[in-house]
């Protein structure tokens, strides 16, 4: 929970032109900061210390309007009202087929091409944080129903930030909703990520087509450059000649994590930890999904505050979730939401530092 402690400013995200009507709302607890701009609902910014007390920023991010409307227009953006892939730009609910805007290659993803990342959200401060809400009208996209969102962004002093999402629809519909951070715990701008240990609580994962939409099944990850259940580095197996990181040229899919608690709580889905500077990040979430990706095709577009542009393994999205094109597997965990239904979902970003009381620790680098 996020303490009293918590200071909470606004500001705008730039003093004239366009980007004085985005806000930046600055969280800061303890060592820790995080800022969230109303542009996209957006985790902008995320700092805390390395094992020698040094802070930097951990997101790819940029202040460049330009670049945060453009080529940066996912990182950190809270993407909807579907999160990743839905095959042929059509859903269909209760025996009614819906078409979705689509946004190329024979699909819809990250919610179509005014997804929820380009919108402006409305924000207000609660304690320990802020609080955010956009109201997306019946047929936006081509999604039937009128869906009301919030999204609460809270931080303590121990280094936690909770992510909660609420949804309620007018209408049948599909939601499934997630962050788009980019993660680097050796700071923005300092390199690749290959060198971070990854774990994740996950004995299967969703293989895909070459558009990385699913084929409906689940396979397991022994054996395979998939599996991370045990930590090691990125870079151990993300050039490998398996068919299906030949295409995307690294990761860039979904693994069924094993099963949430029955209360709702979130549990583990991955750990992440970064060899030099001794930071990590546990990641805890409701969701029965992880979408990774390492970020295999930046070719430069963005730079940041460091003054480096992002090249491909920058950094890498832990993207909790529902599985892409839920909506066509039966099988899949179901994304429908109804009138009288509430959508709940929570994930929460904890850093820490290895080997510091209560910080999870890699198990070992073999798998």
């Amino acid at each position: 929970m996020a303490s009293e402690a918590t200071s909470v400013r606004q500001e705008p995200l730039e003093p004239s032109g366009a980007g004085a009507a985005i806000e930046r709302w600055t969280l800061t607890a303890g060592p820790y900061e995080a800022s969230v701009l109303t542009l996209g609902a957006t985790l902008h910014t995320l700092s805390g210390p390395d094992r020698s007390g040094r802070t930097a920023q951990l997101l790819l991010a940029t202040d460049r309007l330009p670049e945060i409307l453009g080529p940066a227009r996912h990182y950190g953006t809270v993407v909807g009202r579907y999160a990743n892939r839905i095959d042929r730009s059509s859903v269909t609910i209760d025996g009614e087929e819906h078409q979705l805007a689509p946004t190329g290659g024979g699909m819809t993803i990250h919610g179509g091409p005014d997804g929820f990342a380009h919108r402006m959200w409305a924000a207000e401060p609660v304690e320990g944080g802020v609080r955010l809400a956009l109201h997306s009208p019946d047929g936006d996209q081509g999604f039937p129903g009128a869906l009301d969102v919030t999204v609460t962004y809270t931080l303590d002093a121990s280094g936690e930030l909770v992510i909660a999402y609420r949804a309620v629809t007018s209408k049948p519909t599909v939601v499934n909703l997630t962050n788009h951070a980019y993660f680097n715990l050796s700071g923005e701008g300092s390199g690749d990520v290959l060198g971070h240990l990854l774990t994740l609580d996950a004995d299967a994962y969703t293989p895909a087509d070459e558009r990385q939409i699913p084929y409906g099944r689940t396979e397991p990850v022994s054996g395979t450059p998939f599996d991370f259940t045990v930590a090691a580095p990125i870079g151990k197996s993300v050039h490998d000649e398996h068919p299906q990181l030949t295409g995307p040229g690294g990761y860039d899919h979904n693994w069924v994590l094993r099963a949430r608690p029955a209360d709702g709580s979130p549990a583990r889905a991955a750990l992440l930890e970064d060899p030099v500077s001794g930071r990590t990040l546990e990641v805890l979430t409701t969701e029965p999904g992880v979408q990774v990706y390492t970020a295999n095709k930046f070719q430069g577009a963005v730079t940041g505050a460091s003054g480096v542009p992002y090249g491909p393994f920058a950094g890498i999205a832990l993207e909790t979730q529902h599985f892409p094109d839920s909506p066509h597997h039966p099988a899949f965990p179901s994304t429908e939401l109804r009138p009288g239904e509430e959508f709940r979902s929570t994930t929460v970003l904890r850093l820490g530092i290895a080997g510091a009381a209560g910080t999870p620790a890699a198990e070992g680098t073999d798998r």
